[in-house]
């Protein structure tokens, strides 16, 4: 099924997209849609380069991996969908809601298989996390914490952050669109998110015209028949000790992970210490190795993808609601039709 791929943008996660592919799939032809049709020297895992979509589908891709700026998401997969190639579409899928829609229902037409890249949900370490808190193992969740902090400029070394889409609201730039990982993880562990309350700041001297940080109060339901479950979330592009954490007090203890070193760990009710319950390193591409296999699945048996095209829109809705709730200094509920 994979005999010949697209890849609509050549950055660094494009770059990645290539090498996971090629080690998968020695064999299979890569077209790169970029602006320029000369294969860098660089550019090892590219058979071929086209500068329009319209060129790209005369080679007949079988997939597609969208990869350009978020806000270009949608009007460079749906012609592709159209066309029947199956779309793994890296996170956010797009930068505005209403975007969204039109694309899954092309796909669903066309029989087309469509998969938002949220890789991290591919973490042994935090599906472990997820099995856990499912398992009931610190027993009814009382509270969750979780935080997410890089400092922007040692994102993408030999780059200038400025010139990244991460830098950009035009290209879908932000804290929120950026490192919405978190917000599909705690999705997908703790269940739907019915409110947010959030602020949104741009406290750096960093030259963005996107916030730097965001602080999110969540509401869920869908875990448990307790009652509300609530968490806070921090996200920002500022802080130098990079982290990626969340954790989860219970009535029976608590559980943490911790993605950067792949380790899950329990602290018992009336223990005294926190104990490992799982580690598995982070491998430099092994969620995305995992995620690829994932999407060749779907592709070759028609089965759901694990991230679908509407949890992808469930992100953007949470999204959207954040940013209503920051300008309005209010609690907003957040869409689910």
């Amino acid at each position: 099924m994979a005999d010949r791929v697209l890849i609509v943008g050549l950055g660094s996660i494009g770059k990645r997209h290539a090498r996971v592919i090629r080690q998968l799939r020695p064999d299979c032809e890569i077209i790169a849609l970029r602006r320029s049709e000369a294969v860098e020297t660089s550019d090892t895992d590219i058979d071929h380069c086209v500068t329009s979509i319209d060129d790209a589908l005369k080679l007949k891709p079988r997939l597609g991996v969208i990869t350009n700026p978020a806000s270009h998401h949608v009007s460079s997969a749906i012609p592709l969908a159209k066309a029947g190639v199956h779309l793994l579409v890296e996170k956010p899928i797009s930068c505005i809601a209403g975007d969204v829609p039109e694309l899954i229902d092309t796909c669903r037409q066309h029989g087309v298989v469509l998969m938002t890249a949220y890789n991290m949900r591919f973490l042994p370490s935090l599906q472990q996390f997820r099995e856990l808190i499912h398992a009931h193992c610190i027993g009814h969740v009382l509270s969750v914490r979780a935080e997410v902090g890089q400092f922007l400029p040692s994102w993408r070394p030999g780059s200038d952050y400025r010139n990244n889409v991460s830098a950009q609201a035009a290209l879908g730039g932000g804290a929120l669109l950026e490192l919405s990982h978190e917000i599909d993880f705690l999705r997908w562990v703790f269940g739907e998110i019915d409110w947010v309350n959030a602020a949104l700041l741009r406290q750096s001297a960093l030259e963005i015209d996107v916030e730097d940080t965001a602080h999110l109060i969540l509401g869920f339901h869908g875990l448990t028949d307790r009652g509300p479950l609530v968490a806070s979330l921090d996200i920002d592009f500022i802080r130098h000790d990079t982290v990626r954490n969340c954790i989860a007090i219970g009535e029976a203890g608590s559980l943490r992970w911790n993605a950067l070193e792949g380790k899950v760990e329990l602290y018992a009710q009336g223990g005294t210490a926190w104990q490992v319950v799982e580690e598995c390193p982070t491998q430099r591409d092994g969620s995305y190795l995992a995620e690829w296999r994932h999407f060749l699945e779907c592709v070759e048996t028609g089965a759901s993808p694990m991230v679908s095209g509407e949890d992808g829109l469930a992100v953007l809705r949470i999204i959207e609601a954040a940013r209503a709730s920051a300008a309005a200094g209010a609690v907003v509920k957040v869409q689910h039709s």
